[in-house]
């Protein structure tokens, strides 16, 4: 596939897109002064060039009882076991993100939990899973930084 060029429309478009997926293409249309269809176009050719994949929608995690973030590194017995244990950490739904990494944890997770009882227990499961020889746990007093635009804005600068 031929690489997808993007001009700064597109980066407009998926700046506002960025901020809220749901906004209406007539919305964008009028802020860019394009027409809608236009936008629909270029989405739709970002969506087959695999640029935008999906839209996402974002909880408040702190209204729906659920404020308190740990992050949980994995080290295995076997690195072999990765796969077994990556199967077993997806059943656990307060285990939202995990990546095999490399260096000091095999595996390393994010939870969300109600308070630290809660958290203590999710770090538990973890630790109870087969091949897991120990965890090692960070508590996350404030997520101060979550921008998504400041790297798009830095990708589109260095096209």
């Amino acid at each position: 596939m031929a690489k997808f060029k993007l001009d700064d429309i597109d980066h407009q478009i998926l700046d506002m897109l960025i901020d809220n997926t749901r906004v209406p293409f007539t919305d964008i249309a009028k802020k860019l002064v394009i027409s809608a269809g236009t936008v629909h176009v270029r989405v739709k050719k970002m969506e087959e060039a695999g640029i935008i994949k999906g839209s996402s929608l974002t909880l408040d995690y702190k209204k729906l009882g659920y404020a308190f973030i740990a992050y949980v590194g994995v080290f295995l017995q076997k690195t072999s076991q990765t796969k077994f244990v990556l199967e077993r950490i997806n059943e656990i739904p307060y285990v939202t993100v995990a990546h095999i990494t490399t260096g000091k944890f095999n595996v390393f997770c994010k939870i969300r939990a109600k308070n630290t009882e809660h958290a203590k227990d999710v770090i538990f499961m973890i630790d109870d899973i087969e091949g897991v020889y120990r965890t090692e746990t960070m508590i996350s007093l404030e997520e101060s930084l979550n921008d998504k635009k400041r790297l798009m804005h830095s990708i589109f600068n260095n096209m």
